[in-house]
């Protein structure tokens, strides 16, 4: 076995590991919730009996590592329970609302990934220029801005004073697909400025370190044009930074779709979990959250591989 398959096979050894802590954190963390969740049902005029039998009936009266386990071993087999609001399977209810997730958080890449690492590029290309100052400004303009302070004021300009895109992102399977993009825009349009400025600056930095290496510099000497050295030299060897922040990135925009999905009241993941939350359904709310650590998990570990075949160096070391 190689070095790489081995690294692989730890990698992915050490997120299985980490999914089971952190499903073990859910599982914790909705145990301490206080109230007991079946008179918060059932309400305060359910008698003693009622509760005792819907506690019974939810597999309550059980102790919490024997509903654990049971809740594990579904999940490997693609059992995630049923919800405890209107009885229906969760996988049912995720599933749509994992396609919406995605195709926000596909529309919001698709757009911000190549302008990122463009910008980051020409910023190292232009260092010290007025355009990477401005570049630079935007970039930390938009890190110190929240997530819903930007969706109200994009909502108030294009949406309230330009009427140009709707402040509801209302999609469903029957929404055509151009009619989809026009409708989530702005929710787009909000995660976008929000990551843009993280990936911009890690490639304008991973690249402005690779510039100071000594080939670099012989490069310069030989003649060789600016761009060239920086598109044929320093982006190669500065790609597992870039690659790294993509994905961590690429990450938040599912994950971390909460509050733009609330704000815009579209119906993915981010608002489920909400809703879920709201009415105590915690089947949902578990299954929800270990959909988000595993996702993030598998992209975290998806960045390191390819950081890693990216660069011989690394590869070499592996």
């Amino acid at each position: 076995m190689s070095g790489i398959q081995k690294l692989v096979l730890r990698r992915i050894g050490l997120g299985i590991v980490t999914l089971f802590i952190v499903s073990l954190l859910i599982f914790i963390g909705v145990e301490l919730l206080p109230s007991d969740l079946a008179q918060e049902i059932l309400g305060q005029a359910a008698t003693p009996e009622t509760v005792a039998a819907f506690r019974r009936e939810l597999g309550l009266d059980q102790p919490a590592v024997i509903r654990y386990l049971e809740w594990v071993a579904g999940v490997f087999q693609g059992d995630f329970g049923v919800s405890l609001a209107n009885r229906r399977d969760v996988a049912e209810l995720v599933a749509p609302r994992l396609k919406n997730t995605m195709f926000l958080a596909g529309y919001a890449a698709a757009i911000a990934v190549p302008v990122a690492v463009t910008l980051g590029i020409l910023a190292a290309l232009f260092r010290n220029s007025i355009f990477d100052r401005l570049a630079n400004v935007f970039a930390l303009s938009s890190i110190s801005l929240p997530e819903f302070f930007v969706a109200y004021v994009l909502i108030l300009l294009f949406a309230v004073n330009i009427p140009l895109f709707p402040s509801l992102a209302r999609i469903d399977d029957a929404t055509p697909f151009i009619e989809a993009l026009y409708r989530t825009f702005l929710p787009a349009l909000t995660l976008i400025l929000v990551v843009i400025a993280h990936m911009m600056r890690m490639t304008r930095a991973a690249i402005i370190n690779v510039l100071a290496e000594p080939y670099i510099e012989m490069a310069r000497l030989k003649g060789v044009p600016r761009y060239k050295v920086i598109l044929r030299h320093a982006l190669p060897n500065a790609l597992p930074p870039i690659i790294n922040v993509v994905a961590i990135n690429l990450a938040y925009l599912i994950v971390g779709v909460v509050v733009v999905e609330v704000v815009f009241v579209y119906p993915g993941l981010g608002q489920l979990l909400v809703d879920a939350v709201a009415k105590r359904d915690f089947p949902v709310v578990q299954a929800v959250g270990l959909f988000f650590a595993a996702t993030y998990i598998s992209l975290n570990i998806l960045a390191d591989v390819l950081s890693i075949l990216s660069n011989p160096r690394l590869r070499a070391k592996a």
